[in-house]
């Protein structure tokens, strides 16, 4: 039975980040992502820069998760207002280039639409499965399809206390997930990108004996900080 004390989730709540099967949830998640942003954007490397844009804010406000009503809404709208934000910017870009651009930034949407629903409901699936079940249950219950805790508890056989326990307990193990897949890259792998550090040779990327960074940066950032 699950005890009401508030405990930081361990090595039970979440499987072993180093775990084969873990590592290969992270990247599929976050490729599920990336796959939806090129489509949107249509743009290699604009996707790959909202992807890190998204990632960051994710891990400055990982701490939130713990309030928020539910998971899928605020990941949702973490990475709306990326997209948002990017797009105002290539607006103004684009009406500084044309004096005569009539764009609408300030009209354009922030709250998640369908497809980034969509796309969050898939990330999510992903990594639920990398948690222990009784906590990716009510995660997926009560945060994806939206079920209300009281028949949620009727159905499992638990008071209404332990069902938050449990989404409590969930969503910090989620979280947890949440912060190593905005870390992680799916060109190399676990918590070791060398992405930003590895110029293109005649053979391909070289290393270069600098400190591994957490997380990879587009090739379009690094030349507009060229």
């Amino acid at each position: 039975m699950t005890k009401s004390s508030d405990a930081t989730p361990s090595a039970e709540d979440a499987a072993k980040p180093h775990d084969a099967a873990v590592q290969r949830a992270l990247v599929e998640a976050q490729e599920e992502i990336l796959v939806f942003l090129r489509q949107r954007l249509r743009n290699h490397d604009e996707a790959e820069e909202v992807l890190q844009r998204f990632s960051l804010r994710v891990l400055e406000r990982s701490s939130q998760l713990r309030d928020v009503q539910t998971v899928r809404g605020w990941l949702g709208r973490i990475l709306a207002t990326t997209i948002v934000d990017h797009q105002r910017a290539q607006a103004r870009r684009h009406r500084r280039e044309a004096a005569a651009d009539s764009i609408d930034i300030e009209a354009l949407p922030a709250d998640p639409d369908a497809e980034i629903d969509a796309t969050v409901c898939n990330c999510l699936y992903r990594l639920l499965p990398t948690l222990k079940a009784e906590y990716a249950d009510v995660i997926w219950r009560a945060d994806i399809l939206g079920e209300p805790r009281d028949r949620l508890a009727a159905s499992l056989g638990i008071s209404l206390n332990n069902v938050t326990v449990r989404l409590h307990r969930g969503r910090k193990a989620l979280r947890m997930r949440l912060e190593e897949m905005c870390r992680t890259c799916s060109t190399h792998g676990f918590l070791d990108c060398r992405c930003d550090e590895m110029p293109l040779g005649t053979d391909g990327p070289v290393a270069q004996a600098k400190p591994a960074r957490p997380l990879a940066r587009s090739r379009r950032a690094r030349k507009d900080d060229a």
